[in-house]
């Protein structure tokens, strides 16, 4: 069984190299264990998903050209999410705020290439069937 994720789940980049938090703003109005639940909507960068430390993806611009600069050597460098596309697949028979409520088997991709994923769903007890 999947868990309902909500406000402080940590999210990880398979190219960054730190985990990072996710942010629910309480537009939903919907609570487990008196956080903000999320659904898949909540992907917006630096709102939602914010920096995963370092980038070591060589197709972000920024480490492209750091490394370019570095005569080849790669030279990660900060790790801003671009996300442009919601949560997927969620929850399709859980609705918050009319969308899919976000489990934490969804997963994002960021424009870069790195695949964004669930590994806390910042709380334990509410499991969606």
């Amino acid at each position: 069984m999947a868990q309902q994720v909500c406000m402080s789940a940590q999210l990880q980049c398979s190219f960054g190299v730190a985990p990072s938090v996710l942010t629910v703003l309480p537009k939903n109005r919907v609570l487990t264990e008196n956080m903000p639940a999320a659904n898949i909507m909540d992907f917006v960068p630096m709102v939602n998903i914010m920096p995963f430390g370092m980038c070591n993806c060589p197709s972000n611009p920024a480490v492209a050209a750091a490394t370019a600069s570095a005569m080849g050597v790669l030279t990660p460098m900060p790790c801003v999410p671009v996300v442009v596309k919601p949560w997927t697949p969620g929850a399709p028979t859980v609705l918050i705020a009319n969308f899919p409520a976000l489990d934490n088997t969804s997963t994002n991709m960021c424009t870069w290439g790195g695949v964004i994923t669930i590994i806390y769903a910042g709380q334990k007890t509410v499991m969606i069937p």
